[in-house]
């Protein structure tokens, strides 16, 4: 069922009277509106997660993401000197699963435990009350001694030394599609059609679109889409701008590519399968994916440092997932094995999570590849 607010509107009703006063909306402006708008966005409204939501991510699938991510934190704050304190942040965190796993992890590094202190950056009115739950089950020995904080943006975690993990948050920010029409690029827009009572494209041609595409893609061919983030553009900024500041990693995790931003990537998901994009806002998830090439030139050329971009299997094979499954299947029973080698699948194998999703890490200038991005690893 739709949210409604106090006078009666859904998110539908509302961007209908948008449309009315201001025209066809930016596809950016679409996609905040769905997904984020304070009393009928998606996110804001509803945990999508798991098997009643409508996608399932990789720490649901398995305690060994977080676990493996967890230890990779470990293994770049000691080579960072072992700051104390440290800012441990998850950028759109979920259930809070991820971050349980991984502090569950990390308390296995004597004196981990007691730098960290903890952010997590979440909008969700309903994710933040899964995430306290989550976390609040944690054993005292994974219990960082300061209470765990909840942020807005990364803007509002304070300055200092870092560690940074983003799984499935790029994916969800808004974006702007550009088209190559008969007569130059074009933004596509979304309107209302009156007639037909749903929600259509529409392209902005008044101009200036074309400046927005990169030099090298303005002459691809009619009919040809180009996606840019602008939002994934100012965090990765901030990241970059942080990690020249003070000691720090970031691994992000996401499904998306490392090529020229070129073709249609948008897409609706709802009860586990693809849905008409403009149908239902603020009822289906939408993400797009994630330009792993552009995000860590925007970081570069903030001054820090990138490493990867390699496949979320090859990834996890390097940070030991098999060891981490077998040990696992030792003190398991045969169905509780037969789930471990379904989640050791799903998460590394190439036609399933293993090559779609991509991993890329940064760092503060001048520190070596973290574990996972050494080319000798193999």
């Amino acid at each position: 069922m739709p949210a409604v607010n106090p006078a009666g509107e859904t998110l539908a009703d509302h961007l209908v009277r948008r449309i009315g006063s201001e025209g066809p909306l930016r596809l950016s402006t679409f996609m905040a509106e769905a997904l984020g708008h304070p009393t009928l966005g998606y996110y804001t409204t509803r945990d999508p997660l798991g098997a009643a939501g409508d996608f399932t991510t990789a720490p649901e699938i398995s305690q060994m993401f977080g676990e493996l991510l967890g230890l990779w934190c470990a293994q770049a704050w000691l080579t960072l000197g072992s700051p104390t304190p440290v800012h441990l942040v998850e950028l759109g965190p979920g259930r809070g699963t991820l971050m349980a796993d991984a502090l569950r992890a990390m308390a296995r590094v004597p004196g981990l435990t007691a730098a960290l202190r903890v952010h997590m950056v979440e909008t969700s009115p309903t994710l933040r009350a899964r995430q306290h739950a989550a976390l609040a089950a944690l054993p005292p020995a994974a219990s960082p001694p300061q209470p765990i904080a909840w942020a807005d943006s990364l803007e509002a975690v304070p300055e200092g030394p870092l560690l940074l993990l983003a799984n499935e948050f790029f994916d969800a920010l808004p974006i702007r599609q550009l088209q190559k029409t008969a007569r130059g690029w074009a933004e596509r827009c979304v309107t209302w059609d009156a007639a037909g009572k749903r929600f259509a494209w529409t392209l902005d041609t008044t101009g200036g679109a074309q400046l927005l595409v990169p030099p090298a893609l303005r002459d691809a061919a009619e009919g040809a889409v180009v996606e840019l983030c602008p939002a994934a553009l100012t965090v990765a900024d901030e990241i970059g701008r942080r990690l020249v500041a003070h000691p720090g990693a970031t691994l992000i995790v996401d499904y998306g590519y490392d090529a020229p931003p070129l073709g249609d990537t948008l897409q609706a998901v709802r009860g586990h399968a693809y849905a008409p994009v403009l149908a239902d806002p603020g009822l289906a998830d939408l993400t797009a994916h994630v330009d792993f090439r552009t995000l860590a030139a925007t970081a570069t050329a903030a001054g820090a440092q990138a490493h990867g971009i390699v496949d979320q299997g090859a990834l996890l094979r390097r940070l030991g997932i098999a060891q981490r499954a077998a040990a696992l299947k030792r003190a398991a029973t045969a169905p509780q094995g037969q789930a471990v080698d379904l989640a050791l699948d799903r998460l590394t194998h190439p036609d399933q999570m293993g090559r779609l999703f991509k991993a890329l890490a940064l760092t503060s200038p001048g520190h070596p590849a973290p574990a996972g991005f050494d080319p000798s690893e193999g």
